[in-house]
């Protein structure tokens, strides 16, 4: 289990910027891509979001009950590219904005 304390680390890393980015996002007008989410948030944008991470920490915990802990480094580079989607959303709201 110590082998895994970076992946893991980096995983609930990422899912603080996923959810920074979100709401940074919604504040500036943006809307949600995904539908699974989008109805998530309309418990309100930080309940949303936290029920939503909720899941993800459940998955990951599914990962390493089941024996498959390297699907965590997959899951995380999808919430890498979720973060890096979300930065150029927000830098194009940004720049219709201006």
């Amino acid at each position: 289990m110590q082998a895994h304390w970076p992946t893991l680390a980096l995983f609930f890393y990422l899912q603080l910027l996923d959810a920074l980015t979100t709401l940074s996002g919604f504040s500036l007008g943006a809307q949600e891509g995904s539908p699974f989410v989008q109805a998530l948030v309309r418990l309100g944008p930080v309940m949303g979001l936290f029920a939503c991470k909720v899941v993800a920490a459940l998955v990951v915990a599914a990962c390493f009950f089941v024996g498959r802990p390297y699907l965590v480094r997959w899951i995380n580079y999808w919430y890498a590219g979720l973060v890096l989607w979300n930065i150029c959303i927000i830098l194009r709201v940004l720049t219709v904005v201006v």
